[in-house]
């Protein structure tokens, strides 16, 4: 996920408390002032400084600014429409498993050049990230009822699976035992392009034909030392994405320390229902070819 520095102009979001107004030159009833303006600062109404001081100060969200809670909020409303596209996509396939491979390959790849939209659109909206997580969860929603239906119990496992490794990652990080360094970031962000790359190469060849075409899942299901090379890269992968997952908290705790544009709890929303998506599918693929293997 494409990242902003938050010495970018988009986090210059003024924090100045706005100025109070100037009594200078009013008119107030009664009193010595009565009848006449004045010339210098005159004390407001009494009413007036009671109502100033009655009234709730305003928090980030009332200034625009990212907050924690707000984007835990649209991170969670992300994740229910995931969830909801993905009982859509659950019972679709119940119903015509044939369809189901299509409603799979579909989700995936809309969700795929969504992914990318939101990821290099600085500041995108609702609309684009909730229309991500929507294809997401119908891609989601077949494709684990297709695994479920060759492993029954795969998708348990896997949930399982995956809420420990993100609870695990949460718990980490909230004690400040894991933070992310710049030439670790450096590192995971490459060894993530590689694997992109690997990933797109495997479906090449087994859509279009090519090397262990033949097999389940390509050249994933080559095995070295008897252990299938898919597993192995697996588990690499859900280390790659728990450190993501990490970047993905930190930029959560710095766009609210550095009073960033509120907007941008979208994009933040975004990258942690990404990368909580694909820590799911490598668990469900790793055991898949655990199984499949026995």
């Amino acid at each position: 996920m494409a990242k902003l520095g938050f010495t970018d102009p988009a986090f210059q979001t003024s924090t100045r408390p706005p100025q109070a107004p100037s009594y200078a030159a009013q008119t107030y009833p009664g009193g010595p002032a009565a009848g006449r303006q004045t010339s210098g600062l005159v004390p407001p109404p009494a009413e007036s400084l009671e109502g100033l001081y009655s009234a709730p100060s305003a928090d980030a969200v009332d200034t625009g600014r990212m907050t924690v809670e707000d984007t835990i909020h649209k991170t969670l409303g992300t994740f229910a429409v995931l969830v909801v596209a993905a009982a859509v996509g659950w019972f679709a396939t119940s119903v015509n498993p044939g369809m189901g491979m299509g409603i799979a390959i579909v989700g995936a790849l809309v969700g795929f050049v969504l992914g990318l939209v939101n990821s290099f659109t600085r500041m995108p909206g609702a609309a684009l990230v909730l229309a991500y997580s929507a294809a997401q969860g119908l891609f989601v929603g077949a494709f684990s009822l297709i695994m479920e239906m060759v492993y029954p119990g795969i998708v348990m496992q896997a949930t399982l699976a995956t809420l420990a490794v993100v609870g695990v990652t949460l718990a980490l990080f909230a004690s400040g035992r894991i933070r992310t360094s710049p030439r670790m970031t450096k590192i995971v962000l490459i060894a993530g392009l590689g694997y992109l790359a690997f990933s797109l190469l495997n479906v090449g060849f087994m859509v279009f034909g090519g090397p262990f075409s033949d097999l389940a899942w390509g050249m994933r299901s080559v095995e070295i030392m008897g252990i299938p090379l898919g597993v192995i890269i697996g588990i690499f992968a859900v280390l790659l994405a728990a450190y993501m997952l990490v970047m993905d908290f930190e930029f959560v705790q710095n766009g609210a320390r550095n009073g960033a544009p509120r907007k941008l709890g979208w994009k933040a929303s975004f990258g942690i229902v990404a990368t909580v998506v694909w820590i799911y599918v490598e668990i469900l693929r790793v055991i898949a070819l655990l199984r499949g293997n026995d």
